[in-house]
């Protein structure tokens, strides 16, 4: 295989480049008016969307009702280990406050001992709840995981009918590495994006990435890659 061409802000409209962004509001400690200042900073550069926390996710779409920003949320975030009625039950509330977007983790240990039917019905069952009203990624946490691990994991996100497959929460050991990236994006079809999350701190990292073939990442520093965007066009 050719190695893939690195992009840069030439190859990319600003847009393009928004539209893969994923806003965090995802620290605990953030208070309500920080979570305000965040929709806004969403809304301001026109990102794809913000994941915030489950309790925040009414008030950010209140928030972001009159922009082009998704509201986004977590399920059995950060640890997947949560029964599976309850992730469904958190991803009912979820849409039923407005999201549009989950990101749930999967039962990591259920990965690891080969439980994959577990983790694909589980999976699965998001999907249903979500189906016509959310996109839904499905996080493995890579960090815990063989590469034989990964690829099984990013396997059964496709079969079980997800939209994206995404490298971690942010909140382990470790986040996304282009080695991790490339078998994600290697392990699934063209119908299955790959999302990002965890190391991907400037523009440089978000091109590379972009280079590879994926199409969301988590980020908290949406401004300074998006300002230094428009520095670097002259915009």
């Amino acid at each position: 295989m050719s190695a893939m061409k690195l992009l840069t802000v030439h190859d990319v409209t600003y847009e393009q480049v928004a539209k893969t962004i994923d806003h965090s509001l995802l620290r605990p400690e953030l208070t309500l008016d920080e979570i305000d200042a965040g929709c806004d900073l969403a809304a301001k550069y026109k990102v794809a969307s913000v994941c915030c926390r489950p309790a925040d996710v009414a008030r950010a779409a209140a928030k972001l009702a009159d922009s082009e920003v998704e509201v986004g949320t977590v399920v059995g975030f950060p640890h997947g280990s949560s029964h599976t009625k309850t992730k469904v039950f958190e991803a009912e509330q979820a849409l039923s406050d407005g999201a549009t977007e989950l990101d749930m983790v999967i039962n990591i240990g259920w990965l690891r001992s080969g439980e994959d039917q577990l983790v694909e019905d589980e999976i699965r069952q998001i999907v249903e709840v979500a189906e016509g009203r959310a996109l839904v990624k499905v996080i493995l946490e890579n960090t815990y995981l063989s590469d034989g691990e990964k690829e099984r994991g990013s396997k059964l996100t496709e079969v079980a009918g997800a939209d994206f497959v995404k490298t971690s929460t942010g909140f382990a050991a470790s986040g996304a590495t282009l080695d991790d990236l490339r078998l994600m994006r290697n392990a699934v079809s063209d119908r299955v994006q790959v999302k990002a999350a965890g190391g991907v701190r400037n523009l440089d990292a978000l091109l590379e990435v972009m280079s590879i073939g994926v199409t969301r990442i988590g980020s908290t520093r949406t401004d300074e890659m998006l300002e230094d965007y428009n520095k670097r066009r002259g915009l």
